[in-house]
């Protein structure tokens, strides 16, 4: 396994360079037309996804899986974050996925300007309360614009195996929105970490678990996203090798 190493290494380089020139080409291909028609902004968008799975699985061996039944309507979708790749999984997935996102990326070429075309909600994270306030306040005010709201409760990418927080922004989102929650599981991290070029062969998968109904407690709510968020990745992980 050493000996090969530095070959998957450099795979895992040219991947990582050819993934960012197609997003750039993608996105100023298709510029004018999402301009003029939003849905052009989420074919670019979808189009990367699919050549980042098909170009991952090509150059690095690493096969990708989303299992479950993604949801097709109006829904709020809460996700294990663990690196880039569940974004590109889960939005693949939907038909008019938006994130809740963190405001840096507002400002990264190509992508920020996508981001905010498809309706995703930029967020302070350094400034908790105004910031949950901000948030429910911009999903309030966009919501006359079709899609998932895809939110990561633990507000960041956490490493297989770490333990962080659950956020309350969440239950508040699933409580002002009235809608189904759908918890996803997954195990991407283990292949394509959250910092590094390493991409490593396997599968990688995400996994859409039965909705959650409306009108919970924030505590009931928040313990069973929790709860079957973690249950679904932990199995996800042991399932691929991964102890702990």
């Amino acid at each position: 396994m050493r000996r090969i190493l530095p070959l998957q290494w450099l795979l895992s380089l040219t991947f990582s360079i050819q993934m960012y020139l197609a997003m750039f080409v993608i996105g100023v291909v298709l510029l004018i037309p999402a301009l003029i028609d939003r849905r052009y902004a989420h074919t670019a968008c979808r189009s990367f996804c699919a050549w980042v799975r098909f170009s991952l699985r090509l150059l690095t061996g690493l096969n990708t899986e989303v299992r479950g039944t993604p949801p097709q309507g109006e829904v709020l979708i809460a996700a294990k974050h663990q690196s880039f790749l569940d974004i590109i999984l889960i939005f693949g997935a939907v038909p008019r996925g938006k994130f809740i996102m963190k405001r840096e990326l507002v400002w990264a070429p190509v992508l920020g300007w996508y981001a905010l075309r498809i309706g995703c909600v930029p967020v302070n994270r350094g400034k908790r309360g105004a910031a949950i306030m901000k948030m429910m306040a911009d999903v309030k005010s966009g919501a006359s614009l079709p899609g998932q709201l895809i939110i990561y409760p633990q507000g960041t990418r956490v490493a297989p195996g770490v333990k962080a927080p659950y956020k309350v922004g969440s239950a508040l989102l699933y409580s002002q929105l009235g809608q189904d929650c759908v918890p996803v599981g997954t195990n991407v991290g283990l292949f394509w970490p959250r910092r590094g070029v390493l991409r490593k062969p396997g599968t990688a998968v995400v996994e859409f678990l039965p909705a959650i109904g409306p009108g919970l407690g924030n505590g009931e709510f928040m313990a069973r996203l929790e709860r079957e968020i973690e249950a679904s990745s932990d199995a996800l992980m042991i399932e691929a090798g991964f102890s702990a």
